[in-house]
């Protein structure tokens, strides 16, 4: 493919809740929209909401074609966006770059008219707070819904939609009884035949991009804070390619948040915080929050099965088979009966199948392959779920528990459980404002 090309970004436009997006590149024309339910007056606020939509939303057509210069045009932006954006498009598309065999180190950002931020200082309102929580279905989500509530704040969750909703979060969402404020974006067809019309193809950071429209969707609802669920262990990265880490969970990671509130707030100022609640914590931590509150157990779902875009792939269950299972299956297993688990994944807990091995064994850092490219967790924690489920009564002897312990070794397994401690605590820095720090226990 020739890449000796420009991305160009074209114009966007807001009117009744509905963002218009365009985009050039490769001798064609992309355009997508997102459109918010309920959206109100469309305010300055709401207005540069909209532009970051279209500045992140934009990796998902620059990959098509990964030309070797992104032109902004004359799109307003702040003195610090093409360093940012540059930064998204280089390390967000990294696992693409990876599997492509691309080098995208030499990125150059170009064009924009630079234009002042808001000056708006932080008031504080004395109101009720009025969350958004970005909502997946999963375990994180759900735990993030359960402190949110805990703080009485008048919370909603936030579901981006696509050409069709999902029961695996239609269902999750209706156990938590908080309404749902929603957002239909709209891909341009012409990216939806990547491998027809001989695009390149590829991973994109969609969380980011899901976190954006986020904020366009508080904006334009009367709501003060997005609240992501991304844990401490998505900063840890897969593999290195060109002198870069590559993070499958890039932009639920702490460089991606920190670099994107200080954007946000170049934009936005103090009108909409975005954090995550769960940076802090560990996905060991999560899962016992989790298993804390056993109804979740029947509710939630993260096999990638049940959100294939091919609805005739789609599963209504877990697979039980891929790296996002055992992951799941693993992390719950020293918090969960060993019967509940086998319930949940209906007869087909990865933990039970010894056939899985290498797949577990990968996620301990103990096969030939990099850690796999899935939100799953770092080394540490997969080794200490292990050493931790060997542990219980209702898993005395099982096999796969037994082989994975025999291939660490008598000291990595102690070593492992050794790291329960610090594992199980706040891990590292957060941006937490109150009163969600306190309803975490980091007050």
């Amino acid at each position: 493919m020739n890449r000796g090309d420009v991305f160009r970004y074209g114009d966007h436009e807001l009117v009744d809740g509905r963002l218009r997006c365009t985009y050039e590149v490769g001798g064609r024309t992309f355009t997508e929209t997102v459109e918010v339910a309920g959206a109100g007056p469309v305010t300055p606020t709401a207005e540069a909401a909209a532009t970051l939509v279209h500045l992140l939303a934009g990796v998902s057509y620059y990959k098509a074609f990964a030309p070797p210069v992104v032109d902004l045009g004359a799109m307003p932006v702040r003195a610090s966006t093409a360093a940012f954006l540059r930064e998204v498009f280089i390390d967000g598309l990294g696992e693409f770059a990876y599997r492509n065999g691309i080098d995208l180190s030499g990125l150059e950002v170009v064009g924009g008219v630079v234009v002042d931020g808001p000056d708006r200082p932080v008031v504080a309102s004395g109101g009720r707070p009025r969350p958004l929580v970005p909502f997946g279905g999963g375990m994180d989500s759900l735990v993030s819904v359960d402190l949110v509530t805990a703080t009485e704040a008048d919370a909603a969750l936030f579901v981006v939609e696509g050409r069709q909703r999902f029961a695996a979060i239609e269902h999750a969402a209706a156990a938590t009884v908080l309404p749902v404020q929603r957002a239909v974006r709209t891909l341009d067809p012409q990216i939806l035949r990547s491998a027809e019309l001989g695009f390149l193809n590829g991973h994109v950071p969609v969380t980011g991009i899901i976190g954006a429209i986020a904020v366009l969707s508080a904006a334009l609802t009367g709501r003060d804070t997005v609240v992501m669920s991304n844990e401490w262990s998505a900063s840890m990265g897969n593999v290195v390619h060109h002198g870069r880490i590559v993070n499958h969970q890039y932009s639920k990671g702490a460089v991606f948040e920190s670099a994107f509130r200080a954007e946000l707030q170049q934009w936005v100022g103090a009108e909409v915080d975005w954090f995550s609640l769960l940076r802090p914590f560990s996905e060991l931590w999560i899962a016992r929050r989790f298993a804390e509150r056993p109804e979740h157990l029947g509710a939630f779902h993260s096999c990638n099965r049940a959100f294939h875009v091919d609805p005739s792939a789609r599963l209504d269950r877990w697979c039980g088979r891929c790296d996002k299972c055992a992951f799941i299956d693993l992390v719950l297993a020293p918090f969960v009966p060993a019967t509940d688990l086998a319930a949940i994944f209906d007869g087909r807990e990865p933990l039970a199948d010894p056939t899985l091995l290498d797949v577990f064994a990968t996620l301990l850092d103990l096969g030939d392959g990099p850690k796999p490219f899935e939100c799953v967790g770092d080394v540490d924690e997969c080794r200490t779920a292990v050493a931790l489920a060997a542990r219980r009564p209702d898993r005395a002897g099982a096999p796969v528990l037994r082989a994975l312990c025999d291939r660490l070794g008598p000291a990595a397994v102690e070593r492992a459980l050794a790291d329960a401690d610090r594992l199980l605590r706040p891990l590292g820095p957060h941006r937490i404002p109150e009163p969600y720090a306190s309803a975490a226990g980091l007050g």
